[in-house]
């Protein structure tokens, strides 16, 4: 068999390793999915219980969608926003299903290793000539090998959740007490509910899914009064978590952050940051949480621990590729710079395209949530603009690949450097003016988390009219 005639192999069966099938479904090259889950959207069964902050018309990618109106799929409403359930319900199970793809999808398939067909890494002579070989494991645990013409990796990052400690490693006792700390977002509403019911759970990180996790804790603690939160972010303050308010262009993107906002302010959380956890020490049914508070020697005392810090990506299987990493991003050395957190804090990325997502490794990409490494906040419709400049790349039409068709909703704020002052009066700086010359509400970046500001965008979130302050606000959020 000629190499062309041969599969493009994806990795992965979530938003965008689907969305990789049905653009190369459309462009007439062959998908041949691996799925190291039982189901279609497996990773996002994980968090089935979450809501998404973006809505339905930045999760669905133009070419599934086009295959699954031939099967009379009906669009779920634009500007209601999913969750993780949801979006396998409705989307990502029905095009698992079509009959273009469903042949071509290997589920319980774990792909263990990526090669050339008798080329190590070291191997250079033919080497592109060369075509792909895939080694998975399937349900029966047997490996197995398939040959493909190209790869696209979509595997995310969800199987690798960053440790406690800011060194990425584990801190000491994070280990020995894993049965009492959680990775990501638990259900405690649901599945989870017992282990945090009338608890007291300590939440580290400062992104979404913190967010989410203090957020579900609270809707909890409603419910179970005993139950109380402990929420730490490891640099940094309130400012971190905030995002753009009433600024984003997903709005359920800033409304996470105004709540937030709202939960500390009101102590119902209580809120430590920077706070670095250095050991953690079991006694009796509680864990002792040992480390420093802006740098001063601090300990918790708490029940259960929730982690949300992040995730890496896992290289391991493509150790006999040739890649071109950014050494601390982990991402190609063309978009590491748009999405390094070290850089910048900008929510939003510009759209890119194969020539960012390239390795010396010819027809070889990571796409997806894997495509950023390290670095947090990607969306499914990036994901779904990667995988259409890849296809289209594969399939010969290099004008097309370096199109761009995607313009991303901006977050409403973003800046280098961040020189936020968290114990300023001002709440809302409009963009280059003073701090001090700033009134509470109304324009990004927050130069502080005030609580007329939290409660005026909360209101404005709703559809009120607000709390009408127009100076600067008074009451400020610990820092």
């Amino acid at each position: 068999m000629l190499i062309s005639e041969l599969p493009v192999a994806v990795i992965g069966a979530g938003p965008v390793g689907l969305a990789a099938a049905a653009h190369l479904l459309r462009r007439g090259l062959q998908p041949l999915i691996f799925e190291r889950g039982t189901s279609a959207g497996a990773t996002v069964a994980q968090w089935a219980h979450v809501r998404v902050f973006s809505p339905w018309e930045y999760n669905v990618d133009a070419e599934a969608r086009v295959l699954l109106e031939e099967n009379d799929w009906i669009a779920p409403v634009p500007d209601y926003m999913p969750t993780g359930a949801e979006l396998i319900r409705d989307y990502l199970a029905p095009l698992a299903a079509h009959p273009a793809i469903a042949p071509n999808l290997r589920l319980d398939a774990e792909v263990l290793a990526v090669t050339r067909k008798g080329h190590s890494k070291l191997s250079g002579e033919g080497r592109d000539a060369a075509p792909f070989v895939v080694l998975w494991r399937d349900a029966a645990g047997e490996r197995r090998r398939a040959l493909a013409r190209a790869v696209i990796d979509a595997s995310g990052t969800w199987v690798k959740p960053n440790p406690i400690g800011l060194d990425g490693l584990p801190v000491e006792g994070e280990i020995e007490n894993r049965d009492r700390i959680h990775y990501g977002i638990p259900d405690v509403l649901g599945a989870t509910r017992e282990d945090y019911a009338g608890r007291h759970t300590l939440v580290i990180g400062a992104g979404h899914s913190a967010i989410n996790a203090a957020l579900d804790l609270m809707d909890l603690q409603e419910q179970e009064p005993g139950t109380r939160i402990t929420w730490a972010t490891r640099s940094g303050g309130i400012e971190r978590v905030l995002g753009g308010g009433l600024n984003d262009q997903l709005p359920g993107r800033g409304r996470l952050g105004l709540r937030a906002a709202e939960a500390v302010q009101s102590r119902r959380v209580s809120f430590h940051s920077p706070f670095s956890v250095e050991r953690i020490a079991a006694e009796g049914e509680a864990l002792r949480v040992l480390g420093t508070e802006d740098g001063r020697p601090a300990e918790l005392t708490v029940d259960r621990i929730v982690v949300a810090t992040g995730f890496r990506p896992d290289l391991t299987p493509l150790s006999e590729l040739r890649l071109s990493l950014d050494p601390s991003v982990e991402a190609t050395p063309a978009l590491a710079p748009l999405i390094d957190p070290n850089l910048h804090s900008c929510g939003t990325v510009r759209p890119h395209e194969v020539v960012e997502l390239a390795h010396p490794e010819r027809d070889f990409y990571i796409v997806g949530m894997k495509s950023y490494g390290r670095a947090p906040t990607f969306l499914m419709t990036t994901g779904y603009e990667q995988v259409r400049s890849v296809v289209a790349e594969l399939a010969g039409d290099a004008v097309a690949a370096r199109q761009v068709h995607l313009k991303l909703p901006e977050t409403g704020v973003c800046r280098t450097r961040s020189t936020i002052d968290a114990t300023a009066d001002a709440c809302c700086a409009p963009p280059k003016a003073p701090a001090k010359e700033a009134t509470c509400c109304g324009g990004p970046p927050k130069a502080n988390a005030a609580a007329c500001c939290v409660a005026d965008e909360l209101a404005k979130a709703e559809g009120e009219s607000g709390c009408g302050c127009n100076t600067a606000a008074r009451a400020s959020l610990p820092a």
